[in-house]
């Protein structure tokens, strides 16, 4: 995939991308549960039997310093490495998430037993930026519908609404001046996108828990959509009659549609979205692929049999 080869010299040693989570047990797990749950470790990962995914024919994985370091996290500041720089402020120890609006049993659940019972799989995807870079990553996670179907959703229930952590203490870019952004970050899909099998909710990345740079502990993946759709460190989910306000959608709605499927032919106003620089890519080396329709995931096409893409954006 890539024209200049990363040398061994290059390549982050994992301990360091990993050194400012906290660790317990002589660093052998990562605590994520509740007040008083036992720590979500690599061993519990591998314990609960998720299945590796299959690889993507032609394409290799996207090297992971390259996927823990450059990625968009506007909680932390704009640039790509503020993530990485900055996330270890955030507290993930306890979390829950909270299930509201229309479904039949509303409630809230620490990590640990909003896991309890969940099958575990590794996907590997796809991963394109409406920036028009792109990556493939392996994610560990599971299917969205399978925690939606534990609070049952109702017959009026139409929209899923995902709400970022908003605490300004431990994350910079929400109380830089300048920002822009009205937060807490806020995403959405319509119910039946997220009840489709490729939509995941995302707790790990290349075999281990996710990093705080990568929207630990719990993030969505819809792996057809512009990334910004894949909401990181999610702590509410609302189901609604009605399509709710979304981030950028409020922001720049020229810009950035509801829908964000990923479509080479309906372009950014400021650059084309026809290629993509697939990374890692250099000045010299580019590394420029065409972009596919729906991010070459066509099982999701009837999803949209009837809507004109170009205007629906």
């Amino acid at each position: 995939m890539c024209s200049a080869p990363i040398r061994p010299s290059e390549i982050t040693p994992e301990h360091a991308y990993l050194s400012r989570r906290r660790f317990i047990a002589g660093g052998a797990a990562l605590t994520l549960g509740g007040v008083g749950a036992r720590a979500l470790s690599e061993d519990w990962l591998t314990g609960r039997g998720f299945r590796p995914g299959a690889p993507i024919e032609g394409e290799e994985t996207t090297p992971i310093e390259y996927a823990t370091a450059y990625n968009n996290f506007y909680e932390f500041g704009t640039d790509k490495d503020d993530p990485a720089r900055y996330a270890h402020e955030m507290t993930v120890d306890p979390w829950s998430v909270e299930v509201t609006g229309e479904v039949a049993k509303p409630g809230k659940l620490g990590i640990e037993d909003l896991l309890a019972s969940i099958d575990l799989e590794e996907r590997v995807y796809r991963l394109r930026c409406v920036e028009a870079w792109s990556m493939v990553i392996p994610w560990i996670g599971f299917p969205v519908k399978t925690l939606l179907d534990r609070f049952e959703p109702t017959g009026s229930a139409k929209f899923v609404e995902f709400t970022t952590l908003h605490r300004p203490d431990e994350m910079r870019g929400q109380r830089a001046f300048f920002s822009g952004i009205d937060w807490p970050y806020v995403e959405a899909l319509r119910l039946d996108e997220a009840y489709h099998p490729l939509a995941i909710l995302a707790v790990g990345m290349y075999g281990k828990v996710l990093p705080n740079q990568n929207g630990a502990p719990l993030r969505l993946v819809v792996p057809w959509k512009y990334g910004f759709k894949s909401i990181k460190s999610i702590v509410r989910i609302r189901l609604t009659r009605r399509p709710p306000g979304t981030t950028w959608n409020m922001l720049q709605p020229r810009e950035y549609g509801f829908y964000a499927n990923v479509n080479p032919s309906v372009d950014h106003p400021r650059w084309s979205q026809a290629s993509e620089r697939r990374l890692p890519s250099t000045l010299f080396s580019p590394n420029r692929i065409e972009t596919r329709m729906f991010n070459g995931y066509e099982e999701v096409a009837s999803l949209y049999a009837d809507m004109d893409l170009r205007r629906n954006y």
